[in-house]
């Protein structure tokens, strides 16, 4: 099993729980900031359909780098002579349970195929949006309609060189919007003129809205950066999460032109639509009808919230904040690793291809170190200019101590030092499918009289 079909397995693997984690972390939030507004709500659940897809791929990321930055914070002045470095090589860990190679195989195989088939489905959705666009028929308002849309685009300051314009179409059953340079806002073939002014002016003003928050972009965004969990049920969760949010923020602009109590009666007059639009809602391309929550979207727009005062306000979103920051930690400290099986020999002359061998990478063993105490030169070996590298041989327990720590070469008066010092370290319990295991793993100490 190759580095790529590790890194598929653990981007799998790590999602499967960190979903819905991040879900319920997001729920909590969305339901502390919903005082707030429909907006402030959209954005916690973009924020957790992006932390989604990307926590899975930090979790398999090595922080090794960070240790580099130890001494700028650690060393209030100049650098004393005598510099003492630590390098982590790699590690063999040893399991109880453990899926044989070419299951783990099939099962990377199988995710790609998933990956490939949502995949094909983005780039057909993109396709039919794209048709949208060449069998669209551009249309000549009538003076009130073209009243009410200058009106919308002033608004919502849309009057520019690439202003967006309103188009005909057979195909959609109700309007919808696309477009990233020449947006356009397509209405179903006879819609316009069987609508009453109120409700065409409802319309254009959400749909206004939309190409003001540049939806359309964004959510292309989103389907991109989700594309490795659209298998996931929980991301269906977020999406729908999403959606309904993003209708309610357009409601929230839309409503400061019409005014609440007309853009919600036009909104109920709408909903009628909302049976057969509902299954030919084009993909991709964003319209009023998109969240079958018009019940919500009118009491939302109904309800009276009173202001938030500035503590209060302040707190909540000093507490949303470091539960975000906490949540992002806790997922990213419990990840799980997917080891890559080897055929290599142990350092003690074991043979590594037993069941439950697997090769770790120096840089994850470094990242899982939870407490380091960093060696010290000794005095002596500096007054007698003795420097080199110890290396040292460790195996680390199920419960991240050292249980065995031995030398396997370097200078003597160094050794005691190396081995004092690391002797103390505690990893992170290091799993493999799942259970906590041993590994065997060498450490360097490299003691250098340098400035």
């Amino acid at each position: 099993m190759n580095s790529f079909e590790s890194f598929l397995l653990g981007y799998l693997l790590n999602s499967l729980w960190q979903l819905p984690f991040l879900f319920a972390a997001a729920w909590l939030a969305a339901l502390a900031l919903r005082p707030f507004g429909p907006t402030v709500e959209h954005r916690v659940w973009a924020i957790a359909l992006l932390l989604q897809s990307l926590l899975p791929a930090l979790s398999l990321a090595s922080f090794q780098w960070l240790t580099s930055l130890a001494p700028w914070f650690s060393q209030a002045g100049p650098t004393a002579p005598g510099q003492v470095s630590v390098t982590v090589g790699p590690g063999l860990a040893a399991g109880n349970v453990t899926l044989s190679t070419s299951l783990l195989t099939g099962i990377a195989v199988l995710y790609t195929l998933a990956i490939a088939f949502f995949l094909i489905r983005l780039i057909r959705r993109a396709g039919t949006v794209l048709h949208l666009r060449r069998t669209a028929v551009p249309t000549l308002l009538t003076p009130e309609a073209e009243a009410v849309w200058q009106q919308c685009c002033r608004h919502f300051n849309l009057i520019t060189p690439n202003a967006p314009t309103v188009a005909l179409s057979l195909t959609v059953l109700g309007p919808v919007t696309f477009g990233l340079r020449r947006p356009v806002v397509l209405f179903p073939s006879g819609m316009i003129p069987s609508l009453p002014l109120p409700q065409l002016e409802a319309v254009m003003a959400h749909e206004c809205a939309h190409l003001y928050r540049k939806d359309f972009a964004l959510n292309l965004l989103y389907e991109a950066a989700s594309l490795l969990i659209s298998f996931h049920p929980i991301l269906w969760l977020t999406r729908e999460r999403l959606i309904e949010t993003r209708e309610m923020s357009c409601d929230h602009l839309a409503a400061q032109l019409v005014g609440p109590t007309p853009y919600g009666q036009s909104l109920l007059r709408l909903a009628s639509l909302l049976i057969t639009g509902r299954s030919a809602r084009a993909p991709h391309a964003i319209g009023i009808l998109d969240a079958n929550i018009f019940e919500r979207r009118i009491m939302k727009l109904t309800e009276k919230t009173k202001p938030l005062a500035g503590t209060r306000r302040t707190l909540i979103l000093a507490a949303c904040t470091a539960f975000a920051l906490a949540t992002c930690g806790s997922a990213l400290a419990l990840r799980l690793n997917v080891a890559t099986p080897t055929s290599t020999s142990t350092l003690n002359g074991k043979d590594s291809n037993q069941a439950g061998t697997a090769k770790i990478a120096g840089g994850v063993m470094a990242g899982n170190i939870l407490t380091k105490s960093q060696p010290k030169y000794p005095e002596q070996a500096k007054k007698d200019h003795i420097q080199g590298a110890v290396l040292l041989h460790a195996i680390i327990g199920k419960d991240g101590t050292i249980e065995n720590l031995t030398v396997i070469s370097g200078p003597q008066e160094l050794q005691t030092s190396a081995l004092d010092a690391v002797r103390q370290w505690v990893y992170k319990p290091y799993l493999l499918n799942g259970e906590p295991t041993e590994v065997d793993t060498t450490i360097t100490v490299n003691y250098s009289l340098a400035n």
